[in-house]
């Protein structure tokens, strides 16, 4: 499973000043992957927490990894906190699966069905987390029809 994989040690650092968390790639992306910009990777941290994500620049001179609030309450730590990385590139497709009843609402609106598909992953991923996580069904509803308006709108995430 874990094949041409990178470990090092990093410290869990706020970007900013708001509830962002990244840790910082020590090594050449360019070097290791052939690539400058994004880096689609797998991580897993403190051996126990697997994930998917991407190294990128984000207008600093070093590449970064972003942990999700989630990643960091899964691993128990924060900002200043060190975690142990094992990461490899991530080739698989990134595949979104898409709920009938989004696919119903889709099929009536092809214009927005076709600029959801040129969106990335993690804007397509958040639209449907969005759709999937609503506890009621009229909030799934309305969340639906919400997210066909803020698609036509141009809107890329939520």
């Amino acid at each position: 499973m874990l094949q041409n994989y990178i470990t090092f040690e990093g410290i869990i650092e706020q970007h900013g000043e708001i509830n962002a968390a990244f840790i910082r790639f020590p090594f050449s992306t360019e070097e290791l992957f052939g690539k400058r910009g994004q880096v689609k990777i797998k991580v897993l941290l403190d051996g126990k927490v697997e994930y998917r994500g991407s190294l990128a620049k984000m207008k600093s001179n070093f590449h970064m990894l972003g942990l999700t609030q989630e990643v960091r309450k899964q691993l128990g730590k924060d900002f200043g906190d060190k975690v142990s990385v094992k990461l490899w590139e991530d080739q698989e497709e990134r595949i979104v699966e898409i709920p009938e009843d989004v696919l119903e609402i889709f099929n009536q609106n092809n214009t927005a069905f076709e600029l959801y598909q040129k969106m990335s992953y993690t804007h397509r991923k958040e639209y449907m987390r969005w759709i999937t996580d609503a506890k009621k069904p009229e909030t799934r509803e309305n969340r639906k029809i919400k997210m066909i308006e803020m698609i036509l709108a141009g809107k890329k995430g939520i």
